[in-house]
């Protein structure tokens, strides 16, 4: 089965980290894999913060925007709907704590693994765990607001031009 990535059911994305439309950015992907969302991106020399090694708030962003995809993907899941069903849900950092266990590698792939730890409301509360090489390399506590849901008008989408 071909794997869905979150990121392609977020119309008009042009996010740094995860926006499909922003050509320019990180381009990262997420996915499901059983209970956990997945995340594997590779990073480019120019990311780098010491030699061969990935640049903290480069890690930070990706960290961060596979955690609201991941929120949005759980609420759609938790709803028993399709990604991208009406009504389309975006969601927004309440707080992103990481502790940096060990240095990064920039030059090999980076993986990314989410649980959710609940979802409550328009908040949802996740783990993610940082693995370069094999190696955990960090981990981070998340949670994430739902700030748009598509029964607002659209002068209420902050989304949306």
């Amino acid at each position: 089965m071909e794997k869905q990535y979150f990121q392609d059911y977020v119309p008009g994305n042009v996010c740094f980290g995860c926006g499909n439309l922003n050509h320019e950015g990180l381009q990262i992907k997420s996915f499901w894999e059983g209970e956990e969302a997945v995340c594997i991106w590779r990073s480019q020399e120019k990311y780098h913060g010491w030699a061969d090694v990935l640049n903290g708030g480069i890690m930070a962003t990706i960290i961060d925007c596979h955690c609201m995809n991941t929120a949005m993907a759980a609420a759609y899941r938790s709803e028993g709907r399709a990604l991208g069903s009406q009504p389309e849900y975006r969601y927004a950092t309440g707080t992103l704590s990481i502790k940096y266990l060990k240095p990064t590698s920039n030059l090999e792939p980076v993986e990314l693994r989410t649980q959710i730890v609940e979802q409550k409301g328009r908040k949802t509360i996740m783990h993610c765990d940082i693995y370069s090489e094999g190696k955990k390399t960090a981990e981070a506590e998340v949670i994430a607001i739902r700030v748009y849901d598509g029964s607002q008008t659209s002068e209420d989408n902050p989304f949306r031009g």
